[in-house]
C-alpha cells in the first residue's frame, strides 16, 4: 500500500495525533499542553486548572495543504471556577475566541489579499467575504498593540496593500517578514495605502532591526519608498517582478491602442490587401474549366452547359411516368 508523508511546520507545542481524509480535505486531530493554572474570568480567582472535557469536538481551519483545505480536530476543554461554579472555555493558543479557523490562517488570508480583494480570495478560498472581512479587522484591531519581538533578525521585508473590497475605496498596508521565504510571516497592518500607513507599519520594528533590514520589496507607488527611504536606510529596494510586468503590458497596451484607434468590428474602406495569383505561381484557368466549380487533385472540370439548356421540356416526358 502507496503511503504518502505530508511536512507539517507546527506551532509551539501543538500535536498531531491522528488524521483522517475526508473528501478533497485533510483532518488532523491535534493537542496541546492544558494550563495548570486558571483565573475565572467572573470572579477573578486564581486557582489549580479544574478541567472538564465534553464528548463533542470542535474544528477550525487551518492552512491549505497542496491546493486542498485542512483542518484542525480538538476535543474543547473547559475550567470549572471551584470559588463561583463558573464553567468557562479554554481557549486553544493557536485560535481566537470565538472563531472557527487559526491564527496561521487569517496571516494566510492577509497576504492571498496582496494584489487581490475580499471577493476573490473568499472565492479561492470557500469562506464567505464576510469572513475574510472580519479577519481583516481583527488583524488591524491586534496591530495597534502588537508588538514585533526586537530580538527577531529580519533582512528582508515586504511593504504591499491591500484592497479591502473591489469598487471601493478600502485599504490597508501590510509589512511582511521575507527573511525566509518558504515561510513569510505578517509582522504590521495598518488601515490606508499611503506614506502614513507605510510607516506606521515599519515604526512597529526597533530601530536596530531597521537598521539591520538589506532589502524591501514594494510597488511602485511613491508613498512606500519615501517612507523606506527614510526609515530603512541601509536597505536597497526590490520591485516585485509581477509589478514590472504589469507596467510592462500597459505600455505595450497603450501603443496598441494607439496604432489600432478603429472600434474592433469596424470594415476599414481600401484594396484588398494580398498577392497576387503570378507571385506564388498560380497558374491560370485552362480553357473549357468553369471558375466556380472544384476537382480533384490535378483535375479540370469541363464548362457545364447552362441550366435552361439541361432541363428539357415538360411536353417530352411520357404522361404516365
Amino acid at each position: 500500500m502507496a503511503t504518502v508523508t505530508i511536512d507539517i511546520d507546527l506551532p509551539a507545542g501543538v500535536t498531531v495525533t491522528g488524521y483522517q481524509r475526508h473528501g478533497d480535505g485533510h483532518g488532523f486531530e491535534v493537542a496541546w499542553p492544558f494550563p495548570t493554572r486558571a483565573r475565572c474570568d467572573h470572579c477573578g480567582h486564581e486557582d489549580a486548572a479544574s478541567l472538564e472535557f465534553t464528548n463533542r469536538v470542535q474544528v477550525v481551519r487551518d492552512l491549505d495543504i497542496c491546493g486542498q483545505p485542512s483542518f484542525w480536530i480538538y476535543q474543547p476543554a473547559y475550567h470549572r471556577c471551584p470559588w463561583c461554579n463558573h464553567r468557562q472555555w479554554l481557549i486553544p493558543p493557536f485560535k481566537r475566541k470565538d472563531t472557527s479557523y487559526t491564527y496561521r490562517f487569517e496571516q494566510q488570508v492577509l497576504r492571498l489579499l496582496i494584489g487581490s480583494n475580499e471577493e476573490e480570495v473568499a472565492r479561492r478560498l470557500g469562506i464567505s467575504a464576510e469572513m475574510v472581512g472580519l479577519i481583516v479587522n481583527h488583524q488591524l484591531a491586534d496591530a495597534k498593540d502588537k508588538e514585533v519581538d526586537p530580538q527577531r533578525v529580519i533582512t528582508d521585508l515586504g511593504i504591499d496593500e491591500l484592497s479591502l473590497k473591489k469598487r471601493h475605496k478600502l485599504y490597508a498596508t501590510i509589512l511582511t517578514d521575507l527573511t525566509n521565504p518558504q515561510q513569510p510571516e505578517v509582522l504590521a497592518v495598518a488601515p490606508g495605502k499611503d506614506e502614513a500607513a507605510a510607516r506606521q507599519c515599519l515604526e512597529k520594528l526597533a530601530e536596530p532591526q531597521r537598521q539591520g533590514v538589506r532589502t524591501y520589496r514594494a510597488d511602485m507607488a511613491v508613498a512606500f519608498h519615501n517612507a523606506c527611504r527614510e526609515l530603512l536606510k541601509k536597505a536597497r529596494p526590490v520591485v516585485d517582478r509581477f509589478h514590472v510586468a504589469k507596467k510592462f503590458n500597459e505600455a505595450i497596451d497603450g501603443q496598441r491602442k494607439k496604432n489600432h484607434a478603429g472600434v474592433p468590428g469596424e470594415a476599414v474602406e481600401g484594396p484588398a490587401e494580398g498577392v497576387s495569383g503570378s507571385v506564388v505561381g498560380v497558374p491560370s484557368r485552362p480553357p473549357g474549366s468553369h471558375p466556380g466549380a472544384a476537382a480533384g487533385v490535378g483535375g479540370v472540370i469541363p464548362e457545364t452547359a447552362p441550366v435552361a439548356d439541361a432541363v428539357r421540356a415538360a411536353a417530352a416526358f411520357p404522361e404516365d411516368l
